[in-house]
C-alpha cells in the first residue's frame, strides 16, 4: 500500500495545473487563467511501490459556471523516458525530494493499474489516507473474464476525454481496447450502455454538494 506523506510540495499541484490546464484541448476556459480548487479524487497503488498515482479532480471557478476536470497524475523519482510531452512539471517533496509529475494517461504504470481497477484486479485507495481503500469508487467489467496484462498502444485527445488504446500483451481475451478517461466531469451522467467496463467516483461542487459521475469507460477498439 502507498504511504501518503503529509508534507510540503513546492510548487503545489494546483499551481502546476494552473499553468498546464489551459494548453489542453479539453480545457474550456477560452484562454483565461484558471482559478482551481481541489474537489476530490482517489489513488491507485503501484505494485512495485515506485510510482505514485492520483486521479485528481480540480474545479475551475474562473468562468460564469464552475467546471470540474479529472486529471490523472503520476509522481516519479526520476524522469519517465520518452514522456517529455506529458510532463506537467517538477516539484520538491518535503520527504521524497524532487518529483517528476506527469499526465498519467501517458504513463504505462497508471494505464496498467487503471485497467486493473476496471477488471477488478486493483482497489481504489483513499486520496489522502495511507493503507485505506476507498469503497465509494466503483468499477465494473461486463466481460466473461478479466483481460490479461496490457501495453499502451496510443493516446488521443478528444474534446472532453482522453482515449488510451491498449493491447492485451498475452494475446488473451480482450485484444485491443480503448480506455476513455473523462476529462470534463458531469454530475449524474452514468450512461454506460454498450461499454465493456467503467469507473464511477465522486467529487465536491463549490457549494459543498457531493456528486458522482463516470471517470472512465472501456470499449472495444478497432484493430
Amino acid at each position: 500500500m502507498a504511504v501518503i506523506h503529509h508534507t510540503t510540495l513546492t510548487p503545489g499541484k494546483l499551481e502546476l495545473l494552473t499553468s498546464w490546464l489551459p494548453a489542453q484541448p479539453w480545457y474550456g476556459g477560452d484562454g483565461r487563467r484558471p482559478e482551481l480548487t481541489k474537489a476530490g479524487g482517489f489513488r491507485l497503488d503501484d505494485p512495485q511501490g515506485e510510482v505514485g498515482m492520483e486521479f485528481m479532480v480540480v474545479t475551475d471557478v474562473s468562468g460564469d459556471r464552475p467546471v470540474s476536470y479529472h486529471v490523472p497524475l503520476t509522481y516519479r523519482g526520476a524522469p519517465l523516458e520518452g514522456a517529455d510531452h506529458a510532463l506537467i512539471g517538477t516539484a520538491e517533496h518535503g520527504v521524497l525530494g524532487r518529483r517528476w509529475i506527469y499526465d498519467g494517461t501517458h504513463d504505462p504504470v497508471l494505464v496498467a493499474q487503471l485497467h486493473a481497477l476496471v477488471a477488478g484486479d486493483a482497489k481504489a485507495q483513499h486520496q489522502s489516507l495511507s493503507d485505506t481503500p476507498d469503497p465509494t469508487v466503483t468499477a465494473d467489467f461486463t466481460g466473461a473474464a478479466a483481460p490479461g496484462p496490457i501495453r499502451p498502444a496510443g493516446v488521443a485527445e478528444a474534446p472532453y476525454a482522453t482515449d488510451i488504446v491498449v493491447d492485451a500483451a498475452d494475446g488473451g481475451r480482450g485484444g485491443r481496447l480503448t480506455m476513455r478517461v473523462t476529462r470534463v466531469l458531469r454530475p449524474g451522467e452514468a450512461d454506460v450502455a454498450g461499454v465493456l467496463g467503467h469507473v464511477v467516483a465522486g467529487w465536491r461542487l463549490p457549494d459543498g454538494a457531493e456528486v458522482r459521475g463516470v471517470f472512465a469507460v472501456v470499449t472495444d477498439a478497432p484493430r
